[in-house]
């Protein structure tokens, strides 16, 4: 590479003759492909910005004007123009750079990002400040997804940077995808602006430029130019194409949003292992429940594949609702649906059920309306890290009133207890909300699995270390059993429970737990202080037992990127690691 070891910040970018940034650009393109082949990632969206990111940094004078970059995943050129070209291989790994902009990793992330349509309120915020400190020639320039900016955060910060005079320019990368491709009436105007103008941000009141080509480092480099010399609330319009550069993610820029490993000259992908991943198992329960009763219906914001629904949406569509990147409407939308007789499945990812909180409580539990809440990627998953990690949805969740929390052991239980659900609700016994929590990755299931009968709340016997006299219980929530399953031989005294309920908790069963055992480990693969193991604890005060409770799980830290087994050894719920807490605690009872 000629170029790219000579920039060591956007400083140096910027004393290059422009005529150069065309090359520059494709020397980014060429390491961002050699890194992401290697240790995967968000492919499609950082190839995509690749001139505009060049362009960005090349005319305004970051970091001093704030570059606020929406989601994040798109900001891979970003990093490499920004002093971490050398430590770019270790994108994503344990103690390595973050896949996403991070405050504590370089002053030129000047916001963290990990969720969608944060970008316009974050400058917006920045800019006020900046207005408060007498420097107003800093310049706040929020970098927006045509899909990220139909959200309802992004729409209610557009309404408010309208009403100020705050020296704010939206960069609106505009590429007709979001992980799948966008939906609603602001993609429709989009596609219409060229020959229509800009009349959603003109009724607004904001200032419109474009549309530009995003690949046109000369057209890029002009605007953002002519806007160096202007105030105030602005949009620039800029079109762009997912997967730029890479013919196989441009021609699937669904599958190569985040393809995975794959071979960096033809972007072929391995061949799939036939393994089926959870939402594969979760996608498929759900279509036999479509045939089994009409009043069934499946909800996801903008997670069509990510979900595994995808196919159903092209064999129900009508039944199938993808409402774009807007969490809190999915669920008061599934509301909605409940208030007139369905059954609603609102599938959402763990670590965005967080954005709708108010909405589950309110909308929802309150009105005691049967929502099944489908928690995809419940638990730790791996290198996108914090962001990105689902493990505060047991905790919230079970704080609600009328809300059932149920934690499938395995993929067999996940269809399990989505067909019990099911059935419960045709025969008009569900009251009222339920959230079924699961893993992102592979069953370990070549074949789906057929329901089962189960008993939803009932404590399970697992596995028996006890001699004649048991000491711990070990009950385990969720599919992080699998650590347990992966010891050999349990400890002398160790008995392994499964608890599938979260909430309600089988309190006959841990009754009779209580009075047999002197202690009990729980474990689970979420934040603890608040979630299962907590109310383990609260049951046995509340029954009159004061013996020794250890949870074991993820206490109050927010976990950073790295593998999930890597993650798991850290953090000490490994097999190993439980191992070890077990053997020192029967130590400790001895």
């Amino acid at each position: 590479m000629k170029w790219l070891p000579q920039i060591e910040n956007p400083i140096a970018l910027r004393a290059l003759a422009e005529n150069a940034l065309p090359e520059i650009a494709s020397e980014l393109r060429q390491r961002i492909i050699e890194v992401v082949s290697e240790n995967g990632g968000h492919l499609g969206a950082s190839l995509g910005a690749v001139e505009l990111t060049v362009a960005l940094h090349y005319i305004f004078e970051t970091p001093e004007d704030r570059l606020v970059w929406d989601v994040g995943h798109q900001t891979y050129a970003h990093k490499l123009l920004t002093g971490r070209n050398n430590d770019f291989s270790s994108l994503r790994k344990f103690k390595g750079l973050s896949p996403f902009p991070k405050r504590s990793e370089s002053a030129y992330d000047t916001f963290g990002a990990g969720h969608s349509s944060t970008s316009i309120s974050a400058a917006l915020g920045m800019a006020s400040a900046a207005q408060l400190s007498d420097a107003n020639d800093r310049l706040h320039i929020a970098v927006i997804g045509d899909a990220s900016l139909a959200s309802g955060m992004a729409f209610e910060a557009l309404n408010h940077l309208a009403d100020t005079n705050a020296n704010v320019l939206v960069v609106l990368n505009d590429n007709a995808m979001g992980i799948d491709k966008a939906t609603g009436a602001l993609r429709t105007h989009l596609e219409q602006i060229s020959t229509q103008g800009a009349l959603f941000f003109e009724a607004l009141g904001i200032p419109y430029f474009g549309p530009i080509d995003g690949h046109d480092l000369n057209q890029l480099c002009a605007a953002f130019r002519a806007q160096k010399e202007s105030k105030g609330p602005r949009i620039v319009h800029v079109k762009t194409v997912k997967g730029k550069g890479l013919a196989t993610a441009e021609a699937d820029q669904v599958t190569y949003h985040a393809p995975g490993k794959f071979e960096p000259s033809t972007g072929a992908r391995a061949a799939s292992s036939g393994v089926l991943k959870y939402q594969d198992v979760f996608a498929h329960t759900v279509e036999g429940l479509f045939k089994k009763d009409p009043n069934i219906v499946a909800v996801t914001p903008a997670m069509l594949s990510g979900s595994g629904l995808i196919q159903l949406k092209e064999r129900y569509p009508s039944r199938v609702f993808d409402v774009g990147i807007a969490e809190q409407h999915a669920v008061t939308f599934s509301a909605g649906l409940a208030a007139e007789g369905f059954l609603p499945i609102c599938a959402l990812y763990s670590t965005f059920a967080q954005r709708a909180y108010d909405q589950i409580i309110h909308d929802v539990a309150l009105q005691k309306l049967p929502v099944l809440f489908a928690i995809d990627r419940a638990g730790l998953v791996g290198a996108d890290g914090p962001t990105h990690h689902g493990l505060f949805d047991s905790a919230m969740l079970k704080a609600i009133p009328e809300m059932e929390v149920f934690a499938p052991i395995d993929a067999q239980e996940l269809t399990d207890v989505l067909s019990a659900l099911a059935d419960r609700f045709k025969r008009r016994a569900l009251k009222g909300p339920v959230a079924v929590r699961y893993p992102r990755g592979s069953s370990g299931l070549k074949e789906y699995p057929y329901a089962q009968e189960i008993d939803l709340y009932r404590l399970r016997s697992l596995r028996t270390g006890s001699t004649q006299s048991p000491k711990i219980a070990l009950v385990s929530s969720g599919a992080i059993a699998e650590e347990i399953f992966a010891i050999e031989t349990l400890p002398q005294g160790v008995d392994h429970y499964h608890s599938l309920a979260i909430k309600p908790l089988d309190a006959d069963g841990f009754k009779t737990i209580f009075e047999r055992y002197p202690a009990v480990v729980t474990l689970e693969d979420a934040a603890v202080s608040s979630s299962f193991g907590a109310s383990v604890m609260v049951l046995a005060q509340e029954l009159g037992f004061k013996l020794p409770i250890h949870c074991l799980g993820v206490h109050d830290t927010f976990v950073p990127h790295g593998s999930v087994s890597v993650l798991r050894k850290e953090l000490g719920i490994d097999a190993n690691g439980i191992e070890s807490f077990l053997q020192q605690t029967l130590e400790r009872l001895v």
